[in-house]
C-alpha cells in the first residue's frame, strides 16, 4: 500500500475488524520489533504487565462485589483492553504528562500511580477516596495531579487534554509534557472528539489519542458506525500521525504506542492511534454482551490480552511461571486489602460535609489518600 505523509498504516489492508477478511495489523519498524529490543525492554513490559494484572484482579472483584449488592450504580469493566490502557499508562510520565482515562482504563490507571484504594473507595463510597463518596464509580480523578476526573460523554476527555495543553503552552510549561487519553469507537462519531482533535490539530498539540475499537459502541456495531475502512484513515483527515496496532497484542502495543506517545514528546503534533479488538464483557455488568456474534468473539480479536502476554513474557524470557504465579497472589491480595479497607471506612455525612470544589480545598486534603506525584 502506498504510504500518506503524516499517516503510518501498520496493516496489510485497511478494513474494519468486524468484517471477517480483516487481517491483524502489524507493528512495524518500531522500537520493540526484535527480540533483542524486547530484552532491552525487560522492565517496562512487565511494568505494563504488572498493570495489566491488578486491573484484571481488582475488576474481577468489583464484579463480583456488584452482583452481591455491595455496589451502587454500574460496574465497567476494561477486560480485553487491558495491554492498550496500561502500555499508554506506562509510557507517560506521572508528575509531567496528563493522562485523562475512560470507563475501560483500570490498567491505564494503575499504570499511572492511580492507588488501589483510590478505586475500591469511589466504588464503595467511602468518604476518604478523591471524590469524597460522591460518585459511586469512575467519575474520580486527581486534576491536580494531571489526571482530570472522568467525563461520562462520549469524546469529552479529548478536548479537555487539549485545553490543559494549550493552557500549558499559554504558562510557558508545554515543553517536554505529553497529553492522552483514550476513547472508544462510538466517540469517534461525537462533535466533542472532532473538535478537540481539530484543535489539537490546527495548534500542533502534544495529544495522543487512542481509540480502543471494541468492535461494538455499546451494541451499535462498527457496520452501523462508521463508513470507512478503518478509524485511522481519520488520521488523513486531521493532517495528523496515524498508527494501527492488534490491541491483543503487548509488544506491538509496546510499539507502536511508545513510538506514538515519542513523537508527540518530540514536537510531531498530536497521534492517533487505533487499537483493533473485541470488549470481552458487556457494555457494563447489568449488560450481558448477547448482541456480539459468536465469530466475534471465536476470531482473532477475540484473544485475551492477558493470555497472549503472559505467553510473550514466557517465551522471551522476560519472566517465568513462577514469577507470574507469585504476581497473581502479591496482587490478589493488594486488591483485597483495598476492599477491605475502604469497607471499613465511613460513608459521607451530608450533615457534616462541606462540600466544595477540588480547587478551593487544600492541597494536603485532597491528595492526602494519593501516590501520584504533584506536576512541575
Amino acid at each position: 500500500m502506498e504510504s500518506t505523509p503524516g499517516l503510518r498504516f501498520t496493516g496489510m489492508r485497511l478494513q474494519s475488524p468486524s468484517r471477517n477478511s480483516y487481517p491483524p495489523p502489524v507493528a512495524q519498524g518500531s522500537p520493540i520489533a526484535s527480540n533483542d529490543d524486547v530484552t532491552a525492554n525487560r522492565k517496562f513490559l512487565r511494568s505494563v504487565f504488572h498493570s495489566m494484572l491488578r486491573a484484571r484482579l481488582l475488576e474481577n472483584k468489583l464484579s463480583s462485589l456488584y452482583k452481591a449488592g455491595k455496589i451502587v450504580g454500574g460496574v465497567y469493566l476494561g477486560k480485553g483492553q487491558e495491554a492498550v490502557s496500561a502500555t499508554l499508562g506506562t509510557a507517560l510520565i506521572p508528575g509531567q504528562d496528563f493522562f485523562a482515562p475512560l470507563i475501560r482504563d483500570q490498567a491505564g490507571r494503575t499504570a499511572f500511580g492511580e492507588p488501589l484504594i483510590d478505586c475500591t473507595r469511589t466504588y464503595l463510597g467511602s468518604a476518604a477516596g478523591p471524590m469524597r463518596g460522591r460518585d459511586g464509580n469512575i467519575h474520580r480523578g486527581r486534576p491536580t495531579m494531571g489526571m482530570p476526573a472522568m467525563i461520562s460523554h462520549l469524546g469529552a476527555q479529548v478536548p479537555v487534554i487539549a485545553g490543559m495543553l494549550f493552557a500549558k503552552r499559554l504558562q510557558g510549561t508545554l515543553a517536554g509534557r505529553v497529553g492522552a487519553t483514550c476513547v472508544g469507537d462510538g466517540a469517534t462519531s461525537t462533535g466533542a472528539f472532532h473538535e478537540g482533535l481539530n484543535l489539537a490539530a490546527v495548534e500542533k498539540l502534544p495529544m495522543v489519542v487512542i481509540v480502543a475499537n471494541n468492535q461494538f459502541a455499546y451494541s451499535t456495531p462498527n457496520t452501523r458506525q462508521f463508513a470507512c475502512n478503518d478509524l485511522v484513515e481519520k488520521a488523513r483527515g486531521y493532517g495528523i500521525g496515524g498508527f494501527a496496532v492488534d490491541g491483543t497484542d503487548l509488544l506491538a502495543c509496546a510499539s507502536v504506542i511508545t513510538e506514538a506517545v515519542r513523537r508527540a514528546r518530540d514536537g510531531r503534533g498530536p497521534q492517533l492511534v487505533v487499537a483493533h479488538l473485541l470488549r470481552l464483557s458487556g457494555h457494563g455488568e447489568h449488560d450481558d454482551g448477547s448482541y456480539v456474534p459468536r465469530e466475534n468473539r471465536e476470531d482473532h480479536y477475540g484473544r485475551d490480552c492477558i493470555d497472549i502476554a503472559t505467553r510473550q513474557l514466557i517465551d522471551h524470557r522476560l519472566a517465568t511461571e513462577e514469577e507470574i504465579q507469585s504476581w497473581h497472589h502479591q496482587f490478589a491480595d493488594e486488591v483485597q486489602r483495598a476492599v477491605a479497607q475502604a469497607q471499613q471506612e465511613a460513608a459521607p455525612d451530608p450533615y457534616r460535609e462541606d462540600w466544595s470544589a477540588l480547587s478551593n480545598r487544600s492541597s494536603t486534603s485532597s491528595n492526602q489518600h494519593s501516590n501520584l506525584a504533584h506536576p512541575s
